[in-house]
């Protein structure tokens, strides 16, 4: 089947994903090796290729646009595609020594992994790790399946037949762009909250679900994605609000891009979890993962 001439190549999808990730031109030039302007220009060239405008330039970053943050999300999708493809292809050919596979929440993969993963390999170059992006409910579903050894879920509670251990904290915060009401409000109440349509991950999402047990009888969702960018951008484009974690949003809220809202007497923290099957225990080099993971606490 003949690729439309709208889809970029991989390199160029790569390139889009990790500066809405890092949130800058800069930022994305040296995780790939590449100067700002090289960046730049692969995504003047991405979105020319596209027709459709990915990021809105800023003098303190990039935001996605709505589109773009679906255009990121089905991106996503297709790079992970590919790393599997790769993956196969390798051992096919013999050339991996080693392998472990890790299934991990959005939210973990998104803005933990990458790191637990370089030092990984700085460790143990024979070693290559492969990685599956998914929700908390797909992430326990893998491990127990032994589709992964090692998983990474953000969920309050352990599903069974796993052993956990924390390996980080964070905490989810409701975010509207600058020009919402509740920007200038204070702090609203949970009741608020509960009776106002989000964009909101996908149902089985850690964040989903932690949201859920915090602020019982929320109503539908006004939206549902199934990453934290397209979340991100959907908020400033749709003028709504949003829970999120806030490992995803610091930087946001740093710069402007989102504002925090306070909740009422309530606060909503949780524990990132690693999980691995009980009765196949976790050695080796998913072991070593583990304790990379614990350690960068």
């Amino acid at each position: 089947m003949p690729l439309s001439p709208r889809v970029p190549e991989l390199a160029a999808l790569d390139v889009l994903v990790s500066v809405a990730r890092l949130g800058s031109m800069g930022a994305a030039g040296r995780e790939h090796g590449l100067s700002q302007q090289a960046v730049s220009a692969r995504v003047r060239s991405a979105e020319r290729q596209l027709g459709i405008k990915v990021f809105d330039r800023t003098t303190t970053g990039v935001t996605p646009t709505y589109e773009g943050g679906l255009v990121l999300e089905w991106a996503a999708g297709t790079l992970t595609a590919a790393e599997h493809l790769a993956s196969g292809v390798s051992a096919l050919r013999g050339e991996r020594e080693a392998n472990l596979t890790v299934a991990a929440s959005m939210t973990i993969a998104e803005y933990l992994v990458p790191a637990w993963t370089v030092t990984m390999r700085r460790k143990n170059p024979k070693v290559v790790t492969s990685v599956r992006l998914l929700n908390s409910a797909d992430v326990a579903a893998h491990v127990l399946g032994g589709d992964a050894d090692l998983g990474f879920v953000e969920g309050p509670e352990v599903p069974a037949g796993l052993d956990a251990r924390e390996v980080a904290r964070d905490e989810l915060v409701v975010v509207v762009p600058p020009g919402h009401p509740w920007a200038r409000s204070g702090p609203i109440s949970p009741a608020e909250l509960a009776r106002t349509p989000l964009i909101q991950r996908e149902f089985g999402s850690g964040t989903r679900t932690t949201l859920e047990q915090a602020v019982p009888g929320c109503v539908a969702p006004l939206l549902e994605l199934t990453s934290c960018t397209a979340v991100k951008a959907a908020v400033v484009a749709g003028n709504a609000p949003a829970v999120v974690s806030s490992l995803a949003v610091a930087a946001d809220l740093t710069d402007g891009r989102l504002v925090g809202v306070a909740l009422e007497g309530l606060r909503i923290p949780r524990r990132l979890l690693a999980v691995w099957d009980r009765d196949r225990g976790v050695r080796g080099s998913a072991r070593e993962f583990l304790d990379i993971a614990a350690g960068a606490r």
